[in-house]
């Protein structure tokens, strides 16, 4: 079974697919070893932990496509991409959704921001024309084939324009051949409720650490109708906090010793699958 046909029964199921984000390959094993179902290749992360930069379009398609690849290597279960605006005209969308066929990724979400994109929590956001957005969309469901990669339209209009222009442009997304919609940006719990009750059909929500939104339990969220919902920075800045706090205590200290908790090395190598290549040079090696 395909990543993406393992997350299409997924949302087929019951209940609500919980998508932790992870900026990297080792933060997704984490994920999967907690025993969620599914990941999501946040491009806030990615930025991040590769450019140690905000998220404001700096990464190119091969940079993305490449951490997709090692991120679905790292794990079984499915990916779900951050694809940006699909980085270029409809050639450079095509191109890109090949691309993250081909890294084994389950779904991607392209948004309808003017480039250079930003995260949707993010201030001075611009839209494209919404004709131009749907028929992008309708150019990366084109360019799928036969593949079963899943499509997901997320419109960044809310911030932008207001809960009603966003309604309305996933609505055209889904009717532009999009699996789910994604109306990101949200920060408040009534913007939450507003989308669940105007939009019908598969959707995605975000929520997002220090938002009020975090309230929101899953079964919430999936009582409303959402069928995924992404915790695309948690995994991050639980990270970044605590490495922070380590190395406090270690400047001041002057050991690591009496710090904050950590994996042993016997944890960690369990973490990133160390028996395995040790068996494999027990075998095969000299």
């Amino acid at each position: 079974m395909s990543a993406a046909t393992s997350l299409a029964s997924l949302l087929d199921g019951p209940g609500i697919v919980l998508a932790p984000g992870a900026p990297d390959s080792v933060t997704a094993r984490l994920v999967q070893a907690a025993g969620f179902p599914a990941v999501y290749m946040t491009g806030f992360g990615a930025t991040a932990s590769r450019l140690g930069t905000p998220d404001i379009g700096l990464l190119s398609q091969t940079e993305m496509t490449e951490h997709a690849r090692n991120m679905t290597r790292a794990v079984s279960i499915p990916v779900i991409a951050d694809a940006d605006t699909g980085y270029g005209g409809p050639s450079n969308i095509h191109r890109t959704v090949r691309e993250y066929i081909q890294a084994g990724v389950a779904a991607i979400h392209l948004e309808d921001q003017v480039a250079p994109k930003r995260c949707g929590q993010m201030s001075g956001i611009r839209l494209m024309p919404e004709d131009e957005s749907a028929a992008r969309l309708a150019c990366a469901v084109d360019a799928r084939g036969a593949d079963d990669l899943l499509v997901i339209g997320r419109t960044d209009a809310l911030p932008a324009a207001g809960v009603e222009e966003a309604v309305r442009r996933a609505r055209r997304y889904q009717d532009a051949g999009a699996d789910l919609v994604f109306v990101d940006g949200i920060k408040r719990i009534e913007e939450v409720e507003a989308v669940a009750k105007a939009i019908e059909g598969p959707k995605v929500v975000s929520i997002v650490d220090g938002n009020e939104t975090t309230r929101l339990t899953a079964s919430d969220l999936a009582d409303m109708g959402f069928s995924m919902v992404f915790y695309a920075v948690t995994a991050l800045f639980t990270a970044t906090r605590a490495v922070a706090d380590a190395l406090d205590h270690l400047r001041a200290a002057g050991t690591p010793a009496g710090g904050p908790a950590q994996h042993t090395y016997a944890e960690f190598s369990d973490l990133v699958d160390l028996g395995f290549h040790q068996d494999l040079d027990h075998r095969y090696g000299s």
